[in-house]
């Protein structure tokens, strides 16, 4: 930081199910000098954490309101629907949204799908957590949609998931205060895009300019974990019986 004596360092939020191990490799790698510190953070509170200057940037699932921040949509995530192991969802490779309508979903109050109405029946309570909404699920209350990467996180030997085909996906995103983009966070704009250690598009824009990170583009460089869809519309699916596997 030019003019001060306080070294610089980056403090980087994420939301459960995100992985940023592959890009904080890279940053150890490129910028040595200045240390990154991880921090999880539910994903309802991951804007906020950034409006309080408590992290630098944060990723998380759009949508999100992005007042007084920008947001780089980095990936696309497969929505999956987590049932238990005897289920009969669980003997198709996959399904749809009007397979689920006869039954419970459970519709956490974390979740960050931007749904219109979930599928199926709703249960008389919402859970409160993703991790709550697991533990229904594996006591046959109900079924859960989420992320693929969540169903993952949560993973059960008791339960399993698959691919729904008409949900809504989740979106990745980076996300900082509007007015703060710097030179450290530029640095990381770089590396989360895929752009060598020698480019030079990782420096500040000017002074009147757009900056960057307005820019709704898919990074080329992609994180571990989690299955990925090419940023766009919804996928969309044929609706009708679970496809059994052969």
């Amino acid at each position: 930081m030019t003019g001060s004596d306080v070294p610089p360092s980056f403090r980087l939020a994420y939301v459960p199910g995100v992985t940023p191990a592959k890009w904080v490799r890279t940053w150890h790698e490129r910028t040595p000098e200045v240390p990154l510190t991880l921090i999880q953070v539910p994903a309802a509170e991951a804007a906020d954490l950034v409006r309080r200057r408590d992290a630098d940037a944060v990723l998380l699932r759009l949508p999100i309101d992005r007042t007084g921040l920008h947001a780089i949509p980095l990936y696309t995530e497969t929505t999956v629907v987590v049932v238990p192991k005897d289920h009969l969802v669980a003997a198709a490779d996959e399904v749809s949204a009007a397979d689920l309508t006869d039954g419970v979903v459970l519709h956490p109050l974390d979740d960050t799908l931007d749904w219109a109405q979930p599928p199926g029946r709703q249960a008389i309570q919402r859970p409160a957590t993703t991790g709550d909404a697991i533990e229904l699920v594996a006591a046959g209350v109900g079924l859960l949609v989420v992320p693929q990467s969540l169903a993952r996180l949560h993973h059960r030997r008791d339960l399993t998931y698959r691919p729904l085909s008409d949900a809504p996906e989740s979106r990745v995103a980076l996300s900082w205060l509007a007015d703060e983009t710097t030179d450290v966070i530029e640095q990381f704009i770089g590396i989360v895009r895929g752009r060598t250690g020698n480019s030079t598009r990782g420096r500040a824009p000017a002074q009147g300019t757009r900056p960057d990170a307005d820019v709704r583009k898919p990074a080329a460089g992609k994180p571990t974990g989690g299955t990925r869809r090419r940023s766009g519309a919804p996928h969309g699916g044929k609706r009708g019986k679970p496809r059994r596997r052969s």
